[in-house]
């Protein structure tokens, strides 16, 4: 979806504890100190394998959201209702679904989470809603989503500002997922973060809890980390300048402020060029996350950007390593 360059929302009620540092697999270069970004993360490469490419008729961009398919390879979701299978290596379409609603138009997707028995889990901002799909693209079920975080004027949210992100905790019993912008009425960095409980095989509404972002951002990705913290993607842009993207580690456990990892500009730009004026040309308009391995203290965080279909912009994946410390 269209970045945005306004004032993102959310109220503090997630936050961090410590720290993380970067590490990524796939024609990798060794990490070295060349390669940090922050004492938190590093990065290890990107590729622009799949920019302004088609599968079977399908651009394959617009990447909204990634994950780890139970035999390994990558989900890609497109926010124009197209689900992509990835090499996982190479990053080579294996195959595409496309999704729809009940009356089979299409969906704003934009966030993405692969169940345990292997369903897909996809949000539409739209609404906005959670829908449950088979492997296939049945949908299978609807989750409930409360009144007030619906669309004005049925509730307070803003058009395209509604669930950008989404995650299982760990366990799989509680799913996350985050808003892109503040709703009417709240603070303008306050977005609102809506849980839900597995309970027979169904979703059933949680608590919600209150992120702040920082000033001009919102949150576009949420990643659950594996000890219950969850890693959130910030971004904006402004234009003539570029973006901004940083990522911090917060807490639903614990209402404690958020702690940042990196701000994705202080990455060392290995060669990378940019189509706009970016703070630094490895930047572009990066909406996707998800985590593809971990090792004792690592994660291993792969991120992708939503080109938009925009001559100017790039479809770009970025391989990160990020140090997880107690």
């Amino acid at each position: 979806m269209p970045l945005r360059t306004r004032l993102a929302l959310l109220t503090a009620g997630l936050t961090a504890a410590t720290c993380l540092t970067a590490a990524a697999p796939a024609q990798a270069q060794p990490s070295t100190a060349s390669h940090a970004c922050s004492p938190s993360v590093s990065i290890d490469r990107f590729s622009d394998a799949l920019d302004k490419t088609t599968y079977e008729d399908t651009f394959v961009g617009n990447l909204s959201a990634l994950a780890v398919d139970s035999d390994g390879s990558l989900a890609a979701l497109s926010d124009r209702s197209s689900l992509f299978r990835l090499d996982a290596r190479t990053l080579k379409p294996r195959s595409v679904v496309p999704l729809a609603d009940e009356t089979g138009s299409a969906l704003d997707s934009e966030g993405l989470v692969v169940d345990r028995d292997g369903t897909r889990l996809v949000t539409s901002e739209t609404e906005p809603s959670v829908r449950r799909y088979s492997r296939t693209g049945k949908i299978l079920d609807r989750l409930p989503v409360p009144d007030d975080l619906r669309v004005s004027p049925a509730g307070r949210a803003r058009p395209n500002g509604t669930f950008e992100g989404l995650t299982l905790l760990p366990g799989g019993r509680t799913l996350v997922a985050s808003m892109e912008y503040a709703l009417s009425g709240d603070r303008a960095d306050t977005v609102r973060f809506q849980t839900w409980h597995r309970h027979r095989g169904h979703f059933r509404l949680g608590p919600r809890y209150a992120y702040r972002t920082d000033p001009g951002l919102g949150v576009s990705e949420i990643q659950s980390a594996p000890d219950g913290r969850l890693v959130v993607l910030e971004r904006g842009f402004t234009s003539g300048v570029g973006n901004t993207v940083r990522l911090y580690l917060a807490d639903p456990r614990h209402a404690m402020k958020k702690t940042l990892l990196t701000d994705l500009a202080t990455c060392p730009t290995l060669g990378a060029t940019a189509k706009q004026p970016q703070p630094n040309p490895l930047l572009d308009n990066i909406e996707a996350m998800t985590i593809t391995g971990r090792t004792k203290n690592t994660l291993q965080v792969l991120l992708a950007s939503d080109d938009n279909e925009n001559p100017a912009q790039t479809t770009r994946f970025y391989y990160l390593r990020v140090r997880a410390s107690a």
